[in-house]
């Protein structure tokens, strides 16, 4: 039986020899002592849920391991684990003393990359999570947005998003981690330069329950600077009014006062046509 690819297209686009394995036919699975099986160093993620473990640990009991790990070989016969540490847990759980393995050669370049691709392609991951795996791949691993969409499989625009998150204040990054707010709610809240109105939102999107779309809207309303017609206009004075009604009675139109909080201004009386014009400036003529 031909052996599985865990990863998907991610690994065997990583590292070069990723689809020239070593060890190539249905006996290259190899037994190996779980004593002998030191955790992976470039490992990133640091948070494994017990109670998901446990159920695995009690598939693992009854079924027994159904994908094996993958391992590099280290001095003195012992292995260094690449991918598979929830099943290595579990596996100790379950109180195995051998595990089924893939041996690979990989030196500590390929390892990172390849824990940190692993991570990435994991559906149990939270967003930040992600968004702090690509940030690496790109800093240690020294790749281009560009590159490493073509090597874990992702649009770049996916990749973009992700690395926008790292973005937000620590505080809303947390809340993403413990879930209090979804990833739809986060790239919203990227959208604002503020970092205390993007906080201020956050919490009202937890306190209020509200909606990925709700808080959208509310953002576009914070971010759309609002048009003349919607400031708030100067009031005028009283006898301000007066003068305005007067004169909108004496030319037969509406005029409008134009005036600031310093108390400057103007006088506009508009006219529709030449003729209205010709009218309006006749009755000036007679004021004279």
């Amino acid at each position: 039986m031909a052996k599985r690819n865990a990863l998907g297209r991610g690994l065997g686009a990583l590292i070069d020899d990723a689809g020239q394995e070593h060890i190539v036919t249905a006996d290259a699975v190899n037994e190996i002592d779980i004593d002998k099986i030191e955790a992976n160093p470039f490992q990133p993620r640091t948070i494994f849920n017990e109670d998901a473990l446990e159920e695995l640990a009690k598939s693992i009991k009854e079924l027994g391991i159904i994908q094996p790990i993958t391992v590099r070989n280290i001095e003195n016969n012992k292995f260094q684990l690449i991918s598979g540490e929830r099943r290595l847990r579990a596996a100790q759980l379950a109180g195995l003393k051998k595990i089924p393995a893939f041996i690979r050669f990989a030196d500590d370049q390929g390892m990172l990359e390849m824990a940190l691709v692993e991570n990435i392609q994991r559906e149990d991951l939270d967003s930040i999570e992600v968004a702090i795996s690509y940030q690496r791949l790109i800093e240690e691993c020294k790749l281009t947005q560009e590159s490493m969409s073509e090597r874990v499989g992702k649009k770049r625009s996916t990749i973009s998003n992700y690395l926008r998150l790292l973005k937000l204040p620590a505080e809303i990054q947390l809340g993403i981690r413990d879930k209090q707010i979804s990833m739809g709610h986060a790239r919203a809240l990227v959208n604002i330069e503020n970092e205390k109105i993007q906080l201020k939102i956050y919490y009202q999107i937890i306190d209020e329950g509200l909606s990925v779309r709700k808080t959208e809207d509310i953002i576009r309303d914070v971010n759309t600077p609002k048009s003349k017609s919607q400031k708030e206009k100067v009031r005028l004075p009283e006898e301000y009014e007066q003068l305005k009604n007067h004169l909108a009675e004496h030319f037969s139109t509406t005029i409008d006062f134009k005036r600031n909080n310093k108390g400057s201004g103007k006088i506009v009386i508009p006219f529709k046509s030449d003729e209205d014009l010709e009218r309006i400036m006749g009755i000036i003529d007679k004021m004279k």
